[in-house]
């Protein structure tokens, strides 16, 4: 299968960037090919991290607003730690630099659940997700994001005792955070 993309333009260059592009690709049949225009936020990268205080037992995760969610939510989403990676930036640098810029924890080693794209019809944002683990005492500030980008965000610890409830209730309804619980049900709560 062959593509070429034959024109592409920034259509918007803010936060988020808007390009357009026309583009050919072959179709499945392999006799003809499709020509269509199509449009994509072009943001870069992102972490996200799950956390797990070990000694608590408990799953750390954040409430922050979210402008995008006012048109379906309330606008706050509880979610797991995450952030987008700085130009030149590692992924797992930058996921221990937003763990405790959201938390105030100090994450020494990460594990690495997954790379995907959450929406690839219209972002060309990859998330690296990770596991951590942290004791209690590994909270080296108060967190709540940082003052110069306006963030809010509330620190939330919730037993994994409560995590299917979590998930089944649809209290959680952001994609990474329900695809890190999902992998930590099936890889780590048996073992704890």
């Amino acid at each position: 299968m062959e593509y070429k993309i034959l024109s592409e333009d920034l259509v918007f260059d803010g936060f988020l960037k808007i390009r357009k592009a026309s583009v050919i690709h072959d179709s499945f049949n392999h006799n003809s090919s499709i020509n269509c225009v199509r449009e994509m936020m072009d943001k870069g990268d992102c972490i996200g991290v799950l956390l797990y205080e070990k000694d608590t037992k408990k799953v750390l995760f954040v409430n922050q607003f979210r402008y995008p969610t006012t048109k379906n939510n309330n606008g706050w989403l509880l979610e797991i730690p995450a952030g987008g990676i700085e130009e030149k930036e590692d992924a797992k640098d930058c996921a221990i630099r937003e763990v405790e810029e959201e938390t105030g924890y100090r994450v020494n080693k990460l594990e690495h659940i997954s790379t995907f794209y959450a929406t690839p019809g219209v972002s060309s944002e990859r998330m690296y997700l990770y596991y951590g683990e942290v004791l209690e005492n590994d909270q080296i500030n108060i967190g709540g994001g940082v003052e110069e980008e306006n963030e809010d965000i509330q620190l939330h610890k919730i037993p994994i005792s409560k995590i299917r409830t979590l998930l089944t209730s649809n209290a959680i309804n952001d994609a990474k955070s329900i695809i890190a619980l999902q992998w930590f049900i099936i890889n780590k709560v048996e073992k704890f």
